[in-house]
């Protein structure tokens, strides 16, 4: 059975090519992430120096390291999440948007209905640039892009989808 002949039920896909054959840059600005390292080693040291005065149950022992434990297991968290910010990478291929992240994002292309860079201006080296795509299905997801290169085909996306959705 030839299937060519059927019509495609829905929109016709979105397709996008970026300008190289992939763009990729940072997620997160340095200064972010200065930021994130300071947070990580500051309260890291604070954790250390409560241990050290007997603050989890009375003595810098094994016991205060124990009564310690949640606060610990809290401060692990915090440093995953920072290395994370650290890794962190946002890139436009020909198959789709990708950030590698705690748990890796991607979206394809021809599956966007809606795509808004969100940022403050002037404030990019602080607070990373959010690009928030949805699908025609509704499933939404949030990209950081902090590199200007990938920044710029984000906008470009952006414009071109709404031209695409608006035929």
């Amino acid at each position: 059975m030839d299937n060519t002949s059927t019509p495609h039920l829905g929109p016709a896909p979105f397709r996008f090519q970026p300008a190289s054959d992939m763009v990729e840059g940072p997620a997160f600005s340095r200064t972010f992430q200065a930021i994130t390292l300071l947070t990580v080693v500051g309260s890291g040291y604070w954790l250390l120096s409560l241990w050290q005065q007997g603050k989890f149950g009375g003595s810098a022992g094994l016991e205060g390291l124990r009564a310690a434990g949640w606060f610990i297991l809290g401060w692990f968290l915090l440093a995953w999440t920072a290395w994370h910010v650290m890794q962190s990478r946002a890139c436009l291929d020909a198959s789709g948007l990708h950030q590698t992240w705690i748990w890796d994002k991607h979206m394809a292309y021809e599956e966007l209905a809606y795509a808004k860079l969100i940022r403050v201006r002037g404030l990019e080296w602080f607070m990373a640039p959010r690009f928030y795509v949805r699908t025609l299905m509704g499933k939404f997801a949030v990209f950081y892009v902090t590199d200007p290169v990938v920044m710029a085909e984000c906008e470009r996306l952006s414009q071109e989808l709404q031209a695409f959705r608006q035929l």
